[in-house]
């Protein structure tokens, strides 16, 4: 089984970047992954990935470095087993909405003693029962990670609860969702935002977790930095298309070209 890339640095109180891949083009996992990113967030929360897909990014993903962060809808608990026996390292679990939930992640995502979690072996993770099986179970307890997303106002109070969990790594906050639930979509920078973001740090700090969060810029990275964040994700393969095909159109239209509406 591959050591953790994102579990190390966290370890060792250093920053995680990763970045997160919408396109399932396997190129792109490889591009990235040799490039040397922490990790890559896979979402199947939004999206209609399938997992005998998201299965070959993974593979793709191995000929690097990066972890794999992988994204279930929320209550979908059988479903982490088959993202980590695919070989993610991560589990990013949405909407937690407090202690008892969290508790039901680690179950289903961590072998026992520290939870539930069913053991095949024949997958890319062990890998293909090629470990002895009490190494095997170790290691996957050891270097998979957790990390449970707070959205509302209910799960920021229930925040250092979710931290206090055994086998929860780290709070991380969904911008968008908290901002929508809050009455101020969009608005990243409103008071009630900060608020969450500073009630966030200081609750994993009380338990001796991380916290992290998408950022948009490094100027509000360096910001979540000295706060303390040891997990950001930055950047998307949809955005970066999109804002080349921008440029391309802001470019070429003066010469005379015209794009349909």
């Amino acid at each position: 089984m591959r050591k953790s890339r994102v579990k190390t640095k966290l370890k060792n109180n250093e920053p995680a970047l990763i970045t997160c891949l919408h396109l399932m083009d396997a190129s792109v996992y490889e591009l990235v992954s040799i490039m040397g990113f922490d990790g890559i967030w896979v979402d199947m929360e939004h999206h209609g990935h399938d997992m005998g897909t998201v299965n070959h990014m993974m593979r793709a993903a191995r000929v690097g470095v990066s972890d794999i962060m992988c994204r279930p809808a929320k209550g979908e608990f059988m479903r982490m087993g088959r993202m980590l026996e695919a070989g993610a390292h991560g589990i990013l679990y949405p909407r937690c909405d407090d202690a008892t939930e969290a508790r039901e992640v680690v179950r289903w995502s961590k072998f026992a003693p520290l939870g539930t979690r069913g053991f095949d072996g024949g997958n890319p993770d062990m890998p293909y029962c090629m470990m002895d099986t009490v190494e095997y179970l170790q290691m996957a307890n050891d270097e998979t990670w957790i990390a449970v997303q707070i959205e509302d106002q209910n799960s920021l109070e229930n925040a250092e609860a979710m931290a206090a969990v055994e086998g929860v790594d780290v709070l991380f906050l969904g911008p968008s969702d908290f901002s929508i639930l809050s009455g101020v979509p969009g608005k990243f920078d409103h008071p009630k935002l900060q608020n969450a973001v500073e009630k966030i740090a200081q609750a994993a700090k009380n338990q001796g977790k991380h916290w992290g969060m998408p950022s948009g810029t490094p100027e509000r990275t360096k910001e979540l930095l000295n706060m303390g964040a040891g997990l950001i994700c930055h950047g998307s393969d949809i955005i970066f298309v999109k804002n080349a095909l921008e440029k391309i159109k802001e470019q070429m239209g003066p010469l005379g070209f015209t794009f349909g509406e």
